[in-house]
């Protein structure tokens, strides 16, 4: 705005009011999967919906009425100079739409790795998904150790000890109260690994091994409770691509979103076969983190292709429309995915292996839903909208 003649008053003004219906419809559809997962789901995916909703109403309340405040205040203390709020800098546009054809290659290729690795690694390994303790069981051994070992103590000193034997980061330790046990949840072990296992609790912590005992665990997510999480999958999406039609009046824009959406979940979800990850509660988290994340930066470019699209002529080349729309938001789009991959980047380093097993998926999720939002989306809707006129 400010680029456009306008003075900084009205520039914040006009800028926060045209950003209202981006920012709107972005957070709309995201509470639209998280309020059909409510209902439909259950357990810990009911809780994960919860805590999404609760995020997405208060990241809109500060988007919407805390930033504005804080920028009409800066203005109201003095700050009045267009130096200190950014000036527009002329940027040479990427042909996006010229270069369609190279992307929806890389895309197809990246989707039909897909059902290759899965069909590879079901021959290789016996399964194409590496399912963790949540959704097939395992062992669990209860450990008295002869010293209380704090929780800190444990992801640092016994994990890498039983992760070593069992060759997979999916652990989960538990302390026993009022005593120094503590149990640790793993993949099924054969008798061979469970005495490894003994045998490194007594080299590394002196820990008897006659009092061990060991039980054999079932699943914790239940092939219902599976089922009801990706029928609300299904529904959340049926009803995100209803309301972004109805939203944008164009089935174009919604088809396009909901078809970029599918592809970063599908990327991530191959990501798992070939990184042979363990598939537990946090694969849920995970897809549903994408499924509400990777739409946004949609969303602000079909936002400003409408924009566009009101104010050009009927005869308006949409070449040039959809690729000044994408330059425009370039930077919106690296920043938002630039400042939310170093969040998960620090989470991955700095995490223990179970957290660092959600947060690595997540990074390819963001770096998917990036590449989709920017070279995907706006060049999908141009080719279904030049395939429509040509009909015509």
């Amino acid at each position: 705005e400010i680029g456009a003649g306008k003075t900084v008053h009205a520039a914040i003004r006009d800028g926060f009011k045209k950003a209202a219906s981006a920012i709107l419809d972005g957070n709309v559809t995201t509470l639209i999967a998280a309020a059909v997962l409510y209902a439909l789901a259950s357990g810990s995916v009911r809780g994960f919906a919860m805590t999404l909703a609760l995020g997405i109403v208060l990241s809109m309340f500060s988007a919407m009425v805390v930033s504005r405040l804080l920028v009409n205040s800066l203005y109201g203390m003095g700050l009045k100079d267009a130096k200190y709020y950014g000036t527009k800098k002329e940027r040479k546009g990427f042909p996006f739409v010229e270069k369609r054809k190279i992307f929806f290659t890389i895309s197809c290729i990246l989707l039909l790795a897909v059902p290759a690795s899965m069909i590879f690694m079901h021959q290789t390994k016996g399964s194409a998904l590496n399912f963790g303790l949540d959704f097939k069981g395992g062992t669990s051994i209860n450990v008295p150790f002869n010293e209380d070992y704090s929780i800190e103590e444990l992801d640092k000193e016994v994990e890498p000890v039983v992760e070593g034997v069992t060759k997979d980061s999916n652990i989960q330790m538990t302390k026993v109260v009022g005593g120094n046990n503590v149990i640790i949840k793993t993949r099924s072990l054969t008798l061979e690994e469970r005495e490894q296992v003994y045998q490194a609790m007594a080299d590394n912590f002196g820990v008897d091994t006659s009092e061990i005992t060991f039980d054999n665990i079932s699943s914790t997510v239940s092939k219902e409770m599976s089922q009801n999480a990706m029928k609300a999958v299904i529904i959340a999406v049926v009803c995100m691509l209803l309301y972004i039609w109805i939203r944008f009046r164009d089935i174009r824009f919604a088809s396009s979103a909901i078809l970029a959406l599918m592809h970063d979940i599908a990327i991530v979800f191959g990501f798992y076969v070939v990184s042979r990850i363990s598939v537990g509660s946090t694969f849920i988290a995970c897809m549903l983190t994408i499924l509400g994340y990777s739409i946004n930066s949609t969303i602000v470019i079909f936002d400003r292709i409408r924009e566009q699209l009101k104010t050009k002529t009927k005869n308006a080349d949409l070449k040039e429309i959809v690729n000044d729309s994408i330059t425009q938001t370039l930077t919106r789009s690296i920043y938002t995915s630039l400042t939310t991959f170093i969040m998960v980047f620090c989470l991955f380093i700095m995490g223990v292996s179970s957290m660092r097993e959600f947060a690595l998926p997540l990074m390819v999720g963001i770096l998917a839903g990036a590449y989709s939002s920017v070279c995907i989306t706006g060049t999908l809707w141009y080719t279904l909208k030049s395939k429509s006129k040509k009909k015509k």
